[in-house]
């Protein structure tokens, strides 16, 4: 195990894959911290309402598998996935009441806003010989 700028990483080559070819993916400390956390959440939830992982992964349509990893904290889980088990847990997200119908309307307008796309900024070219 070789750890890159405070992350761990298995058999890292020089070129960014593992030897398996695959691109390695790094996450930022505060990132591993919050998945971290809500992972433990989840899994604390479970186990006080008596739900084994086979039930849980039953009740949200998932493999047992799949909610090891969620409990486990692994940020390569489906978001959907994981926000999904919060929600079933009655584990607060975002705060204690949830997302209002009022911040949702509030993020849509602000799309609104915002530019539809986004493009690269391109060099003019200075032909001026």
């Amino acid at each position: 195990m070789t750890i890159i700028n405070g992350v761990k990483c298995l058999y890292v080559h020089y070129n960014g894959l593992n030897e398996m070819g695959k691109h390695i993916r790094t996450y930022s400390r505060e990132t591993e911290r919050a998945v971290e956390y809500l992972a433990t959440q989840i899994r604390i939830a479970r186990k006080e309402r008596r739900f084994t992982e086979a039930e849980m992964a039953k009740r949200v349509g998932i493999s047992r598998t799949t909610l090891q990893a969620i409990e486990a904290g692994n940020p390569k889980a489906e978001i959907g996935l994981v926000l999904e088990l919060a929600v079933l847990l009655g584990v607060p997200i975002f705060s204690e009441i949830g997302v209002s119908t009022l911040e949702l309307a509030r993020g849509k307008d602000t799309m609104a806003l915002l530019p539809q796309s986004i493009r690269t900024k391109h060099e003019e070219i200075d032909d001026n010989f």
